[in-house]
Formats: C-alpha cells, structure tokens, sequence
C-alpha cells in the first residue's frame, strides 16, 4: 500500500536534508583545507613558524589535521542535534 505523505512533511525533510548537506559540505571543507591546504600546498610557508619546537606545516601533516578532524566531529555531533530539534526529530 503506498501512501502519500503530507506536503508539508516532504518539505520539512528537504530542509532536514538541505541542511544537514551544507553542514557537511562546509565541515569537510574546512577539514581539507587544513589537512591538504596546510599540511602540503602551503607546508613551506606555514615551516617558517613553529609549534612546539616543529615547523607549523609539518605539526598540521602530522597531528593538525587529525586534531581538527576531531574538534570538527564534537561540532557536527552538537550542531546536529540543533538541527534535529529544530525539525522534530530528536529522540
């Protein structure tokens, strides 16, 4: 039996969805941009600085990006929870 959901559930998950995708696509931006961007395309500018006695663009090759990763996931998991309250559907 296929039952038609109400329009406006239809719009509410789009958004859900819409929202959830942007977040996403910006968080893995971010993610690239440090672990890529800073850990190799501008590691010889970045060698100029240290961190912790290491030069800036090897800290962000070796552990930056990892760290980032990490403080990126604990953001998404809280900003998640926002937006699942926002279209009802936390538990």
């Amino acid at each position: 039996m296929d039952e038609e959901q109400p329009e406006e559930t239809t719009k509410a998950e789009s958004a859900y969805w819409r929202e959830n995708v942007r977040l996403l696509v910006t968080l893995m931006s971010i993610w690239f941009a440090c672990s890529f961007g800073a850990g190799i395309l501008f590691r010889d500018w970045l060698d100029q600085f240290n961190i912790g006695g290491y030069p800036l663009g090897f800290w962000f090759a070796q552990q930056g990006s990892i760290y980032i990763f990490i403080a990126l996931i604990f953001y998404y998991v809280i900003r998640m929870r926002k937006i699942e309250r926002k279209y009802d559907l936390d538990d």
